[in-house]
């Protein structure tokens, strides 16, 4: 068995350097690179060619969407999904034009990075002030640039709660207690369409779940794919 990690937008492969030291049992990790493309499908196809032949998936915010999306395309490689702090919603026109705005304003001038206080925002109050925190994020912003800042602004994120029956494998939804992105409400609705899915919401979190809590997301997991049949 093997692992494939899907981070969320302007995040990288340094999103799981935590968590995946206390999951080896389920095999080496594999990270998704989602600085290429500028759709999830394309995202999802190029994961997927750089995957092992099973896995299990692991999805976070945009990642969640990415991983929806490959579950669809490799049935039969996914051997369990794991989502964490993601939705199945599509985008509002409001936020269409948001993030088409924010791009675009990107355009004209040279990518500085995310700003402190729109990091900040996507922690637990508690974590607001978490300087390490805050250090790891802005630097994959810089790592990854201005081109694909722009390109994940104008990813088109449809809705799939209509779809999400098409999904048989097991399935973990996490939520952080408190994330300001993307609400519990969301995270439940996700959950229940999800045919047989299990739900674990992680106290005293915000967003940045696998930043926030990574021990105790990893434990989570652990705890569930041990009980999940995987042919380990």
């Amino acid at each position: 068995m093997a692992m494939l990690l899907v981070p969320g937008f302007m995040l990288d492969a340094d999103l799981w350097r935590d968590v995946v030291p206390a999951l080896t049992e389920y095999g080496p990790a594999t990270y998704a690179d989602l600085s290429q493309d500028d759709t999830i499908t394309a995202m999802a196809h190029r994961a997927l060619a750089d995957a092992p032949s099973k896995f299990v998936l692991v999805g976070f915010s945009m990642g969640g969407y990415v991983a929806r999306e490959i579950a669809r395309q490799a049935a039969d490689r996914v051997a369990a999904l794991v989502l964490i702090a993601t939705s199945a919603r599509g985008d509002s026109d409001v936020q269409r034009q948001r993030k088409a705005a924010i791009a675009g304003q990107t355009g004209s001038a040279a990518f500085k990075g995310l700003s402190r206080l729109a990091v900040a925002s996507s922690l637990h109050p508690d974590n607001s002030d978490r300087a390490d925190i805050i250090a790891r994020i802005q630097a994959a912003g810089q790592r990854l640039g201005g081109d694909v800042f722009r390109r994940q602004s104008l990813i088109d994120r449809r809705d799939e709660r209509d779809d999400l029956g098409m999904i048989g494998c097991p399935s973990l939804v996490i939520a952080g207690e408190q994330d300001q992105l993307r609400s519990r409400e969301e995270a439940i609705e996700l959950h229940r369409a999800l045919v047989g899915s299990s739900f674990e919401i992680i106290e005293n979190t915000g967003h940045m779940v696998p930043m926030e809590a990574p021990q105790r997301l990893a434990a989570i997991m652990r705890e569930w794919l041990a009980q999940q049949p995987l042919g380990l």
